[in-house]
């Protein structure tokens, strides 16, 4: 599994003001995440057996599931990007397509877009790509932009609503689980300046 992502709490006293109005109108209807390994955890349910209080676990999971379904959350990646991020073909010039793997770990779990049906030969979940189309920011070209992805330069606002929860045999025994959201939207920047490369809506 990868590495979980960091992710930042959006402090109401902060403003975007030049995102597209569309994204913010998303972004502000919905709960902002601390950390996606608690919210992933509680919603799957990290439980044992039921003989070490794995009951109650399974029992606390299923409260916060029926909660938090249907609900939109609004997350923000950074130090995940560079995992998940990868750039597509080019366009006409200065436009191109991100490919966005849509998986992101928290803990010994997963947050997809939609369910993963099989793993790869790794054991890791196989999910499609999403394709952003994206825009170079005014002196780039391709090749900067891949070094930022690659040196996780990008950051990532990603607004998505859970749907449920997935299951897929685990490479050497067990099960690797996860949670199914419909992603609604994701708009990737520029870290260090907040420009925006590409912004995608869920149709």
């Amino acid at each position: 599994m990868k590495s979980a992502a960091f992710f930042l709490t959006l402090a109401s006293t902060v403003a975007f003001a030049d995102v597209d109005p569309r994204f913010a109108k998303l972004r502000d209807q919905a709960e902002a995440l601390g950390g996606l390994s608690g919210f992933i955890e509680k919603y799957v349910g990290d439980c044992g057996s039921k003989l070490l209080g794995g009951a109650e676990c399974e029992k606390n999971a299923k409260a916060y599931r029926e909660g938090a379904t249907g609900k939109k959350f609004y997350m923000i990646v950074t130090e995940e990007t560079a995992q998940v991020l990868s750039m597509g073909e080019m366009r006409v010039p200065g436009e191109f397509i991100m490919n966005v793997t849509p998986f992101f770990a928290g803990g010994s779990f997963g947050l997809t877009h939609g369910a993963p049906a099989k793993t790869d030969a790794n054991g890791s979940p196989v999910m499609p790509y999403l394709r952003i189309d994206s825009v170079l920011p005014d002196g780039w070209n391709p090749a900067m932009m891949a070094r930022q992805a690659a040196a996780q330069g990008l950051r990532m606002q990603i607004v998505f609503t859970p749907q449920g929860t997935w299951a897929l045999p685990r490479k050497g025994g067990g099960q690797i689980k996860g949670v199914k959201a419909r992603f609604d939207a994701i708009l990737i920047t520029v870290g260090r300046t907040g420009e925006q490369v590409g912004i995608w809506f869920n149709k």
